[in-house]
C-alpha cells in the first residue's frame, strides 16, 4: 500500500484544476481531506490499518496536503510565472475558415497549389497541420472560394467559420520548463474558452476559436503577464 503522502499526491495530481486553486491556497484543506479520505477508501487505497486510523482521517492527509501546496506553489511562481510575465508579441487574427480533410494521394499537391495562388496575397491567415489520417487548414474567409475550388476532390471531413485566432510570442526558455502550456490552456479553460485548433513553433503558438470568445481568450492571455 502507498504511505498517505503519497496517495494524496497522486489524488492531487489526477485532478489539475484542483492542483491549481491547491496552490493557490483557495481550498479549505480540512474538508479537501474529508472528501479525499472517502475517495481513497472507495478506491481500495488505503489499508485497512489505514482506514482504521483517526489520524488518517484529519492530521495525515491535511499535512500531507499542505506539503503539496507549498511545493507547487513554489514551482508555478518561481519558474511558470518567470517565463510568463515575458510573453512577447500577442497578435489577434478575425474572420477566419478552418477545414479539416482526409488525409489522401493527392491532398498535398492541392495544398501546393494553394500556396502558389497565396504567394502574392496580402493580409492572408494561412495555417495547416497534418496529423495520421487528417489534415487542417486554417485560412482567411475570404479565401474559401479558392480553398473549395482546389480542394473539391478531398474529402471535407469539417468545416467550421466565424473563427479567431490569437498568436503568442514565448521567450525562448520556454523549452527547458515544463507546465507553460498547460498553465496558460488551464486559465483559458476556466474562462470557458473551447479551442479549435492549437499551433505552435519552437517559441510562438496560436489557438484558433470561436469569434465570439476572443476577447475573453485575449484577457486570459494578457493577465498571465502580470500574475
Amino acid at each position: 500500500m502507498k504511505t498517505i503522502a503519497a496517495a494524496v499526491e497522486h489524488y492531487i495530481k489526477s485532478k489539475p484544476f484542483l492542483q491549481t486553486a491547491l496552490s493557490e491556497g483557495i481550498i479549505n484543506l480540512t474538508s479537501l481531506a474529508r472528501i479525499i479520505r472517502k475517495d481513497l477508501i472507495e478506491a481500495n487505497v488505503l489499508s485497512n490499518e489505514q482506514r482504521e486510523d483517526r489520524e488518517v482521517r484529519n492530521g495525515a492527509i491535511v499535512m500531507a496536503l499542505k506539503r503539496l501546496s507549498a511545493d507547487m506553489e513554489f514551482r508555478s511562481t518561481h519558474k511558470i510565472v518567470k517565463i510568463l510575465k515575458n510573453i512577447g508579441e500577442i497578435t489577434v487574427r478575425g474572420d477566419l475558415t478552418d477545414y479539416t480533410f482526409l488525409v489522401s494521394e493527392t491532398l498535398m499537391n492541392c495544398q501546393a497549389e494553394l500556396l502558389q495562388k497565396l504567394q502574392n496575397s496580402k493580409d492572408v491567415f494561412y495555417a495547416t497541420t497534418r496529423g495520421v489520417n487528417e489534415t487542417n487548414l486554417i485560412i482567411s474567409s475570404h479565401k474559401e472560394p479558392l480553398v473549395e475550388s482546389i480542394f473539391k476532390k478531398e474529402r471535407n471531413l469539417y468545416k467550421f467559420d466565424k473563427l479567431g485566432a490569437i498568436s503568442v510570442k514565448l521567450p525562448e526558455e520556454n523549452v527547458s520548463v515544463p507546465g507553460i502550456y498547460y498553465f496558460i490552456f488551464q486559465r483559458l479553460a476556466w474562462e470557458g474558452v473551447t479551442l479549435n485548433e492549437v499551433i505552435s513553433t519552437t517559441n510562438e503558438f496560436t489557438i484558433v476559436m470561436p469569434e465570439t470568445q476572443v476577447n475573453i481568450a485575449f484577457k486570459v492571455i494578457k493577465d498571465l503577464k502580470i500574475l
